[in-house]
């Protein structure tokens, strides 16, 4: 089956408002660029956004949540994104914060079809106890709070219940692509990617090389194709635009 889309546009086309999103990266490391910014384009709004982060001002999510396109983000943290944090304390948007490697997880069991699970990150602290701020009001109140969440011993150690995460749709982006949706991401690239992918129930992948059936040794293949439904080529420009978060320089 062919999977491929003519353009980020048509990928992204039938997203509507109030839809519920994976996007993959870390920062500004193996953000689908393209598809974010053909979705501010299409205008959708009301977003659900899963993310580890909200990217940085201007840059990746940031554009949509700038233009007012975000109502929820479920991440792991705000960043050095100031638009975040003022949208967030202002009651702009509302914010639920996951330890990172619960968020992972909370993916990557939704994708496998894994309803709930126990883990111990979060015991003794507001994850666990709930009262985690969700919703600021205009004059700084807490307006929403995390619930508690249930809890349960196993071989005597406190583990709290997480559920599982899956959304209408994922943006995700990756090295190499067929077109029947195979992916394999480089190195740090491969960060939050897989586990969108897999967590969306309708995933559109931008990949910066695009080859036939049969040319990705299936040893290498991180994500199988069965987990993806559109695939957009990119441009040798597009595919060479790795913007870079923190720029360092030796003296």
């Amino acid at each position: 089956m062919d999977k491929v889309s003519q353009s980020a546009a048509d990928a992204v086309g039938d997203i509507p408002d109030h839809a519920s999103l994976a996007v993959g990266g870390f920062g500004l490391c193996g953000v689908p660029n393209e598809l974010i910014d053909a979705l501010l384009r299409l205008g959708s709004g009301a977003l659900s956004v899963v993310s580890n982060n909200c990217g940085l001002d201007g840059e990746g999510l940031g554009r949509l949540l700038a233009a007012g396109r975000i109502a929820r983000v479920t991440g792991s943290y705000i960043g050095r994104n100031k638009e975040f944090a003022r949208r967030y304390l202002g009651g702009g948007v509302e914010v639920e914060l996951v330890p990172q490697g619960t968020l992972a997880e909370r993916l990557r069991a939704g994708g496998c079809g894994i309803p709930a699970f126990y883990t111990p990150a979060g015991v003794g602290t507001l994850v666990a106890d709930g009262g985690l701020p969700w919703r600021y009001g205009p004059d700084g109140e807490v307006v929403k709070a995390s619930p508690a969440k249930e809890t349960r011993f196993f071989d005597g150690r406190e583990h709290i219940l997480e559920s599982g995460i899956t959304t209408d749709f994922a943006l995700v982006r990756a090295a190499r692509g067929d077109r029947h949706g195979n992916l394999v991401f480089h190195r740090a690239a491969r960060n939050f990617n897989p586990l969108a992918a897999m967590a969306g129930r309708v995933t559109v992948a931008e990949v910066e090389e695009l080859v036939e059936p049969g040319e990705l040794d299936p040893d290498t293949v991180h994500v199988p194709g069965v987990f993806v439904q559109r695939v957009v080529p990119l441009s040798p420009a597009q595919a060479a635009d790795k913007r870079v978060e923190n720029r360092t320089v030796r003296g």
